[in-house]
């Protein structure tokens, strides 16, 4: 057998491998949602991925691994599907608004994504008992958003206001989205972001307006 036959293969075991554990990453994410992080075992979610426990064990060495790797790819996923409508904008009110519209699109297509999210923030423990993701990894989200509305500042399209304490608040109005997904299958998420968007415009461009005088008025 020729070395580039040999390369191939192993090439194809790759490619096997990887997409058997991203079929258990997708079971996982649709258990999650559906079941509760609870109730949501291996053996549950090797059931929903149409496989064995073994194969899922073979892949992840616990239900702490396999949980992390949701977590990844479900912010991968939100990430890519939120680069091009952002990066399409040239300017900050244009980011911000592709900010908060794509955020909000991505839990309108990917709403059993964003449950299971919910779930393993809620219920997710470690082995120690401690929290996987607390406060702080929601703080980190926060960061690329305080710098965009620190850029529209600098650039003169925002008016003045605390950065970081806009990004937690906006952050914080499209973080409350999800809970009510999982209660609310009905829920308007496109009524929500129009509403949204044109609220958060409106509170970054408000202007310091000068007087003749040269005091400021509003």
């Amino acid at each position: 057998m020729s070395s580039g036959a040999v390369g191939t293969l192993a090439e194809g075991r790759t490619f096997i491998e990887a997409a058997r554990r991203g079929q258990v990453v997708a079971a996982a994410i649709e258990a999650i949602a559906g079941l509760g992080y609870p109730a949501a075992s291996l053996a549950r979610i090797a059931k929903c991925a149409g496989t064995s426990k073994g194969v899922v064990t073979y892949h992840f060495d616990n239900r702490e691994d396999l949980v992390r790797a949701v977590y990844s790819e479900v912010l991968a996923r939100a990430e890519e599907f939120m680069r091009g409508p952002i990066a399409a904008e040239t300017s900050a009110a244009g980011m911000l608004r592709a900010y908060i519209t794509s955020n909000l699109g991505f839990m309108r297509e990917f709403r059993t994504h964003v449950i299971a999210i919910l779930e393993i923030y809620w219920n997710a423990r470690d082995s120690a008992g401690e929290p996987l993701y607390d406060v702080a990894a929601l703080d980190a989200l926060i960061a690329p958003l305080e710098a965009l509305l620190r850029a529209g500042q600098e650039a003169d399209e925002f008016g003045e206001f605390d950065p970081r304490a806009m990004a937690f608040a906006i952050r914080g109005a499209i973080d409350a989205v999800p809970p009510r997904l999982a209660r609310d299958p009905d829920f308007d998420i496109d009524v929500y972001a129009a509403t949204l968007t044109a609220t958060f415009e409106l509170s970054v461009t408000t202007r310091r307006h000068r007087t003749a005088t040269g005091r400021s008025a509003r």
